[in-house]
């Protein structure tokens, strides 16, 4: 049987959704609660347990950017008591997550280098895709497909719905960070076209980046999503007060129309099929409750994100 590592939490994700995870044998200190109760953490990162602000982990990462350093690191003795035959990893972003370069380092000392396979998705259908090469690295190939079909069908559920009314697109504004505001990138601009709004302040198969409140202003979203990279609703919650204090804020037609939310993290930024289709159907029932309504699971995820929503708009 195939070993492998796990140094991103959406491969993790994607490994238990599949069934796959006999196969998995160390992760990181980001997976899933699941994989956290059974599994060892192999990667750890230097800010782990800290309780920074917003702008104190932008600083913290941009430094450490430029100086060349990795926040990440590997606890190479446990590695080397694994001898795992893979290691998935990423280059999307080196902020949220170990890279390439960095297992590279950890592996180059093990007495049997394991096969390092980054998954690096731009968009969503590179996403869907990671699925097929955890699956076939893990000689379960079929796994991939009957996940990805389920998943399908959801999307195109609330496509059809979408088309079947002759809904107009919402004019949308998703934030992947609060102080500085970030825009959104990569797969997030195709969640929100796939649940009905546009975000022409984002960046399609892309970095996100920061962006102006001037800019902000004059897009005039109607609807605002925040849904900071690696916070919960609770954590997101305790800094909106860096947003309400900028000049204009109550004038955007997103807060006058009480339509600001926010959402858990792993919706978005953590590029797992199942979470991203759970992104787009909260994405689907927040642009237009008139069609659509969130399922209990889901309901339970982000059950206290409406009531967030209103106490920040008003």
């Amino acid at each position: 049987m195939v070993k492998a590592c796990s140094f991103l939490p959406a491969a993790t994700r994607m490994i238990y959704d599949m069934g796959l995870q006999e196969h998995l044998h160390g992760i990181t200190f980001e997976c899933p609660a699941e994989a956290l109760a059974e599994k060892p953490k192999l990667v750890r990162c230097i800010m782990e347990g800290k309780n920074y602000s917003s702008a104190e982990i932008d600083t913290v990462f941009r430094t450490a950017k430029a100086q060349g350093k990795s926040l990440y690191y590997v606890e190479e003795e446990l590695l080397l008591q694994i001898q795992p035959d893979i290691i998935f990893t990423q280059d999307t972003c080196e902020v949220c997550q170990i890279d390439t370069k960095c297992t590279a380092a950890a592996v180059a000392r093990l007495p049997r280098r394991p096969e390092i396979i980054p998954l690096t998705p731009g968009n969503l259908d590179d996403v869907y895709d990671t699925a097929v090469t955890i699956a076939k690295a893990l000689g379960r190939e079929e796994a991939a497909y009957a996940y990805l079909g389920a998943l399908q069908k959801r999307t195109a559920s609330i496509l059809d719905t979408l088309r079947q009314h002759n809904m107009p697109l919402k004019r949308v504004l998703l934030m992947e960070w609060i102080d500085p505001v970030y825009n959104c990138g990569h797969w997030i601009p195709f969640q929100i076209a796939q649940a009905g709004g546009i975000d022409m302040l984002s960046n399609p198969g892309g970095d996100s980046i920061t962006i102006g409140w001037d800019k902000i202003r004059k897009y005039n979203p109607e609807i605002i999503v925040i849904a900071p990279c690696g916070f919960h609703i609770d954590r997101a919650m305790q800094e909106l007060h860096l947003l309400t204090r900028h000049e204009g804020w109550e004038d955007l037609a997103a807060v006058r129309g009480d339509r600001v939310f926010v959402a858990d993290f792993d919706l978005f930024t953590q590029p797992s099929p199942s979470t991203l289709v759970d992104g787009i159907q909260l994405l689907a029932a927040l642009f237009h409750p008139e069609l659509f309504t969130l399922p209990p699971a889901l309901q339970q995820k982000t059950g206290s994100l409406l009531a967030g929503a209103r106490l920040i708009s008003k």
